[in-house]
């Protein structure tokens, strides 16, 4: 891994991108950079509603997140090191889900133009789960706006982001199988997912650990 760098961590809601980014931050000494999902308007009221919201709440997240990456742009990448829960990519994985055709026609159109101001992280890790480990994590943490998320919803969304990594080249990937891991509470499981990060990855390498019996 380079001295300096910038690592996006990705995958459905519930995956763990977020207590990941925290424990990557504090071992590698880099800054954290956060999804501002709270200060969304329109997600509680998505997940009440979600044809008659998606468009706002859509438009609201590709707005703000490209906002807080132009802050990150600002920052010297050779003297920082930066740890994000998200890259901007993730909102058309979510708008191709949940926007209507001509909507996603207008959502693409302004996408596009912003994407163009941007740079890719130097790595981007992505975090597989079942569907069925991500309801139960979903559960567990209990926000109350996710109380109505569909299983079909959480189900789509994970096939998604499944098909955009497979395709996936902008800059080197490393794809983690959660199932059987706990990063947080595991220190074990930890050292391995750091081990692969300092090791040099070109292109895609994959971390599938097995549980032991």
């Amino acid at each position: 891994m380079r001295s300096s760098f910038y690592i996006a961590i990705e995958g459905t809601i519930g995956v763990g991108k977020t207590s990941l980014a925290r424990v990557l931050s504090e071992r590698l000494n880099a800054r954290l950079v956060l999804e501002e999902f709270e200060q969304n308007p329109f997600l509680e009221d998505f997940y009440n509603d979600p044809k008659s919201f998606a468009f706002q709440t859509q438009i609201f997240f590709l707005l703000s997140r490209y906002k807080q990456q132009v802050g990150l742009q600002q920052i010297d990448l050779f003297a920082k090191n930066i740890i994000a829960d998200y890259m901007f990519a993730k909102d058309r994985l979510f708008a191709t889900l949940n926007l209507s055709d001509k909507e996603l026609d207008l959502y693409n159109t302004v996408a596009n133009i912003l994407e163009k101001n941007l740079s890719f992280p130097d790595m981007v890790i992505f975090l597989q789960s079942d569907t069925n480990r991500l309801i139960e994590n979903i559960r567990k943490r209990g926000r109350a706006f996710e109380e109505k998320i569909d299983i079909g919803y959480i189900d789509a969304l994970n096939q998604i982001y499944t098909e955009y990594f497979f395709k996936y080249d902008k800059s080197p990937l490393l794809i983690i199988n959660t199932n059987d891991i706990d990063f947080v509470n595991n220190q074990d499981d930890l050292e391995e997912i750091i081990k692969f990060i300092r090791t040099p990855v070109k292109g895609t390498k994959f971390f599938n650990p097995i549980k032991s019996i």
